[in-house]
């Protein structure tokens, strides 16, 4: 058995990883690219495989650097499975239609204001292939046995986000695991995940392998940075993740109104995706802590704009006041609007609440950027720019070490990791080497992995 590793390797996106046996090829994970220019063109390039030679592919979680390539395949022709769990195809529903919007939506205002070097920008692709692709799409729950071809898998609860697993996979006499997103032992949300069986070998993600999660408490953090920019009546603005962050954000904010810790501002959920999104999370109870209640308030503790005029409204208002809105990593979406509005007044907060690739506003803000672009423009940054580390919804090095101490792993069991960058990659390496007998490496981008 052979696995191509096509993407998210050396770097945190475009998650593929082609298992090829002698009559089966399945593709676990199909992500676009994000991040850094370089990394981007990725999506644009000859994808490669033989889609014609594709059985199936197996998803792990609906994030888009994980999913989002789905859309490309499904229009240079693949009409295969797309084998994952029932929530990640509820959710990949919202997310690959959204993202297909948002990239016709890119195009279409960079043709506009001449803002490209090509003369038509075409999008990637549109909003209908996005939802054409969904049809592909066949669902299954944890711990259920599937099969393609001569490859028995099957998903195991992986935390993270709704639906997120692991894959287990077993052909040709061995047991492969992707670990996909791993989760953390004490998420705000999301029950944690399960330990791993016996293996041959694991795919193991190391996107917190050289630091550490704040042990501080966020709903604390969280407090403090709307307090001190209600206290000078600003805008608390919050780029997030539709998916997993949005649900913690509003379950937190509800909370701490509830208990009177913050005042009651007014609050916007500015993302149709991520209203949906809390539809389901509501739906889905029994995959996560929150009960029928926390999921009332949590829908309720904020004004759910859908449309664009709603959207444009919020710009009229004045603060203090709380905007939530995607994209987590500020690459797109209506965030960019109000960051365009409001970044130049000292009196705006921008926080982070999640991971920042590199390459990506989001990250060059952390760096401490004075001027971000935004559709062409330059636009001065004035704004406080804070960070809560507490909420990412992926383990830090010292949790993924423990939930491998509690799964059934061998000794030396041989670890390929993967969705990192560099310095967390070798960071993981180096603590599972001092700690642990595991053989490791790191899995290179193209490299082919034999076993």
């Amino acid at each position: 058995m052979k696995i191509f590793c096509l993407g998210g390797c050396e770097t945190v996106t475009g998650s593929k990883f082609l298992v090829e046996t002698q009559t089966t090829r399945i593709l676990i994970d199909c992500g676009l690219y994000q991040g850094y220019k370089w990394l981007r063109r990725r999506n644009w390039q000859p994808q490669l495989f033989d889609i014609d030679k594709l059985d199936a592919i197996v998803l792990t979680h609906a994030h888009l650097d994980h999913s989002g390539f789905i859309p490309v395949l499904y229009k240079r022709g693949y009409r295969g499975p797309v084998i994952t769990h029932s929530a990640t195809k509820e959710l990949c529903a919202i997310l690959l239609a959204d993202s297909g919007h948002l990239q016709e939506e890119d195009a279409n205002f960079y043709h506009k204001h001449q803002l490209s070097k090509h003369e038509k920008p075409e999008p990637l692709y549109d909003r209908p292939t996005g939802e054409a692709s969904m049809a592909l799409f066949q669902s299954v729950n944890y711990e259920e046995t599937f099969e393609v071809g001569d490859i028995r898998l099957r998903l195991q609860n992986a935390g993270h986000i709704l639906g997120a697993a692991s894959v287990i996979l077993q052909a040709e006499g061995k047991v492969i695991g992707f670990s996909g997103d791993v989760g953390r032992p004490d998420d705000i949300l999301m029950r944690p995940p399960e330990p791993l069986p016996t293996l041959d070998m694991l795919f193991l993600e190391s996107t917190y392998g050289n630091r550490r999660h704040d042990a501080g408490d966020p709903m604390a953090a969280l407090a403090d940075v709307v307090n001190r920019t209600a206290q000078k009546g600003g805008t608390l603005l919050i780029p997030s993740f539709a998916v997993g962050r949005a649900q913690t954000l509003l379950h937190m904010l509800s909370q701490l109104m509830a208990e009177k810790r913050i005042p009651k501002l007014p609050t916007y959920l500015d993302s149709p995706m991520a209203i949906d999104v809390s539809d389901i999370y509501c739906r889905y109870a029994v995959e996560h802590k929150l009960n029928p209640d926390q999921c009332h308030a949590m829908c309720n503790v904020a004004v759910f704009t859908r449309t664009v005029d709603e959207s444009k409204m919020i710009a009229e208002k004045q603060g203090p006041m709380i905007i939530i809105a995607g994209s987590g990593m500020v690459t797109g979406g209506r965030i960019l609007h109000h960051m365009k509005q409001r970044l130049s007044d000292h009196r705006t907060t921008i926080l982070f609440v999640g991971y920042q690739a590199g390459g990506t506003r989001g990250a060059k803000m952390l760096e401490g950027v004075e001027h971000v672009k935004i559709h062409g423009d330059w636009v001065a940054n004035r704004a406080e720019v804070e960070v809560i580390e507490g909420l990412s919804g992926h383990g830090d090095y010292v949790d993924i070490m423990a939930w491998l101490k509690r799964s059934a792993l061998r000794q030396h069991t041989p670890i390929q990791l993967i969705h990192g960058d560099p310095d967390a990659l070798e960071g993981m390496r180096d603590h599972l080497q001092q700690t642990t007998k595991y053989r490791v490496d790191i899995a290179g981008y193209q490299s082919i992995v034999t076993i």
